[in-house]
């Protein structure tokens, strides 16, 4: 079991550098790949993953990103509406085929999985994206290396313990504290390897605020599977679960990032 989340593990990091350092369309073509993953994994839990309200939902968020692409966002919230009004439009012409909780759910599951994970391809285009956007997984596996690393050695109180009873208040702290001094210290490097002439406090702070975020995304992804009675979201990646599973922290912290990113590095 150890070999094979190692494995797989080792390879999911391989294929996150490939597309992060790249960049253009291919971080952009794994990142609508990873969202239709997600939002399928999601759809499962609610019983709509090949019906017709998630495959509408498959092709909003296809749509979504061939507006990125074009850098046309600001016809974002028209396809938003669009997409509520043929949602209504199935839910009361097919009425009792749906439950209100697997429309509500398909209208989630875009802007949970897709619109947020869109926010790594956001980042990356910015000026100094190319360092800035590791930021967002530095502060989020980061928080979660450190917090685990600080709640074995020193946890006690529980964060939430009906929710995550190994998660601790200590844990918590530590992977913030650990996420601001990653967040320093990889300013340093790539300021001096890099010339990327980025401000160290501006990245210190950007990551601290992202690790307390990561947090309530594990946590609300957590919560998800708690309520629905999983252990995970799918299998696609062996020993670690699906793509929700392991990106659940990542998928709060982009969005957060890129708008730091746009008020403090200005």
């Amino acid at each position: 079991m150890f070999r094979t989340r190692l494995i797989s593990g080792i390879l999911l990091v391989a294929v996150t550098i490939l597309a992060v350092v790249r960049g253009g369309y291919l971080l952009w073509g794994v990142l609508l790949l990873v969202s239709l993953i997600g939002m399928s994994e999601l759809y499962r839990i609610f019983g709509i993953k090949k019906r017709l309200v998630g495959i509408l939902g498959y092709l909003m968020a296809a749509i979504y990103y061939l507006l990125l692409l074009g850098e046309k966002v600001d016809a974002f919230m028209l396809m938003t509406i669009l997409f509520l009004i043929l949602l209504m439009f199935i839910y009361v012409f097919t009425f009792p085929t749906f439950k209100t909780e697997q429309i509500q759910a398909a209208f989630f599951g875009l802007f949970y999985v897709a619109v947020m994970l869109s926010y790594i391809y956001q980042v990356r285009v910015l000026d100094n994206g190319a360092f800035t956007v590791w930021l967002v997984f530095l502060c989020s596996w980061g928080c979660d290396t450190c917090a685990y690393c600080v709640g074995m050695l020193i946890g006690k109180h529980k964060m939430a313990p009906k929710l995550s009873p190994k998660k601790s208040v200590e844990g918590g702290i530590g992977g913030i504290l650990g996420a601001i001094l990653l967040g320093a210290v990889y300013a340093v490097c790539v300021n001096r390897w890099g010339d990327a002439g980025v401000s160290i406090l501006s990245f210190a702070i950007i990551c601290g605020v992202g690790a307390i975020i990561s947090q309530v995304g594990d946590l609300a992804a957590s919560a998800m599977k708690r309520n629905h009675k999983i252990k995970d979201y799918g299998k696609l990646i062996p020993g670690h679960g699906g793509v929700l599973d392991r990106f659940d922290s990542v998928i709060f912290t982009a969005p957060v990032i890129y708008y730091m990113a746009i008020s403090l590095m200005k």
